[in-house]
């Protein structure tokens, strides 16, 4: 089993926590976490693919054990966490990589294709979308009434979403046996997120999450364009992502690999096996460069 070695980097001024394993010559590749998670959900997903591959899993800035400066003295956008993501790459000297997006994971790695389409070798998708279809909208709704108006009415509403019985539903809700998702996983995020000012810049990734369905026509214009091999493996009964989410890679990617698990938003804690199993496949069959 490899070594997981847990670092930091100072980056434009910010303090950014990632994990790193695997021979520093082997073809790269970066996990990108989501809402309202880091790093830590990839714990047992990193050493498994570190056995053939150089795995850099960041915590996003404001998330995990990454620096969280207050909203107002940070302006908090997908845009400024992409270029912190690239310049922890830079610094690193991985110029060429495959990325796993899951949820927010998800636009930060549109973003590093968009302006650096070569540097991306494949893509894993694992319950993040590039379309508008598979949006729930059960969850979205309040999501999408407060980036059109922010009232003290839709601010509560989305405030919910920080609430601990809120993470749990996100991990919970979906998975066929519940009992195999530790309560470390929610308990965990909930008390990062819950720092003092952790709200605010939550709340301004929210807004900001408007912006990417208007990038949605140039990522597909990318996929017909350059053709990275791409795996969606979707947790198909997801209440935030669903499955049209992963079908719909097959617009632009006909050959793009899709898989439907019976599990939720967070699979890797219901079926990392399986997941892995998949990954680990694909990555083979990509013939990823060093």
């Amino acid at each position: 089993m490899s070594v997981v070695h847990h670092r930091y980097a100072t980056v434009d001024g910010q303090r950014l926590f990632y994990r790193e394993a695997g021979p520093a010559d082997a073809p790269a590749v970066v996990l990108l976490h989501g809402f309202p998670t880091s790093s830590f959900m990839f714990r047992d997903l990193v050493p498994e693919l570190a056995e053939r591959y150089h795995v850099i899993a960041p915590d996003h800035l404001g998330f995990g054990l990454s620096d969280a400066p207050a909203a107002d003295r940070f302006d908090y956008t997908f845009d400024a966490l992409t270029d912190l993501t690239k310049g922890l790459l830079d610094q690193l000297g991985v110029d060429r990589f495959a990325i796993y997006v899951q949820d927010y994971g998800a636009p930060i790695g549109w973003r590093l294709a968009l302006g650096s389409p070569a540097s991306v070798t494949a893509v894993i998708s694992q319950n993040g979308n590039a379309y508008d279809s598979g949006f729930v909208e059960g969850f979205w709704t309040t999501v999408w009434d407060y980036q059109r108006e922010q009232t003290p009415e839709t601010e509560a509403a989305i405030r919910t979403a920080l609430t601990l019985d809120a993470i749990k539903w996100q991990y919970v809700t979906g998975v066929p046996d519940e009992s195999v998702v530790s309560p470390d996983t929610w308990h965990h995020d909930h008390q990062l997120v819950s720092r003092p000012g952790n709200d605010e810049i939550q709340l301004a990734l929210f807004r900001d999450y408007a912006t990417n369905s208007p990038l949605y026509p140039a990522v597909h214009t990318y996929f017909r364009e350059h053709r990275p091999p791409l795996l969606a493996v979707w947790g198909k009964n997801d209440p935030i992502f669903g499955p049209a989410g992963a079908a719909a890679f097959r617009d632009d990617l006909p050959d793009a690999q899709v898989h439907l698990l019976d599990g939720g938003h967070f699979l890797l804690e219901s079926a990392l096996h399986e997941t892995s199993r998949l990954i680990g496949s694909f990555l083979d069959k990509a013939g990823l460069p060093a």
